[in-house]
């Protein structure tokens, strides 16, 4: 009915267009390959690091008291092999510390710091590489977009008169879609590497704090 309407009173029919995601994703052209590997890279450094520093921020209340009772009866052994049992960056930490005793507190402190900055750097890993998407994303959409402008630009200069909206839609297509996406991939990594960095940071308290309380104890008289 709406058909003949339109061909009696030469009124144009208007049709809708479904367009998935998929599709909708194909239409930002070849940069939107790039972004998209962005993107699950990102997911995964996001992921994988949140498990690993979630495990490494886990602490045993029981922890510093079971060390100081062994090295107070001078067990240093059973104190070493706590550490390991413990397999934690503090305890690692405490590890590198007992290993030093009977050396000046200046090179046991000295240990105990590289071993917290090199615990600091595996945790760290990754997270270059989420601060280079989280800056470099929105540039590739800003660059699909100037380069689908240029190409909605030649496709008009081609066509000529006979230019309309169909003619440039490819590239208006490619400049809209690739900046969405850009965008889009660019705040997730920036919000992961803001969380990520938070975590890290707990953790680097975390050891400062048994970094500090283990020094003090090495100076506790023995009861």
């Amino acid at each position: 009915m709406l058909l003949l309407d339109a061909a009696l009173t030469g009124t144009p029919v208007r049709t809708e267009v479904e367009m998935s995601l998929w599709d909708l994703c194909l239409k930002g052209g070849p940069l939107m390959i790039v972004i998209g590997l962005l993107s699950l890279v990102s997911i995964y450094i996001l992921i994988e690091r949140a498990i690993v520093i979630n495990r490494a921020s886990r602490e045993d209340d029981t922890f510093m008291q079971r060390i100081r009772d062994y090295i107070h009866e001078g067990e240093i052994e059973s104190a070493f092999n706590l550490c390991k049992k413990n397999g934690s960056p503090y305890a690692r930490l405490i590890a590198k510390g007992i290993s030093r005793i009977g050396r000046p507190v200046n090179d046991i402190l000295a240990a105990v710091e590289n071993t917290g900055n090199i615990e600091i750097a595996n945790l760290s890993k990754g997270l270059p590489w989420l601060a280079t998407t989280a800056a470099g994303a929105p540039m590739l959409g800003f660059l699909g977009t100037v380069i689908g402008m240029v190409q909605a630009f030649y496709d008009i200069a081609s066509e000529g008169n006979s230019a309309n909206i169909a003619t440039f839609s490819s590239g208006i297509y490619t400049a809209l879609v690739t900046t969405v996406a850009g965008l889009v991939v660019g705040v997730i990594a920036l919000f992961a590497y803001n969380y990520l960095v938070a975590r890290i940071n707990t953790v680097m308290n975390q050891l400062e704090s048994k970094s500090m309380e283990f020094m003090d104890l090495l100076n506790e008289p023995a009861v």
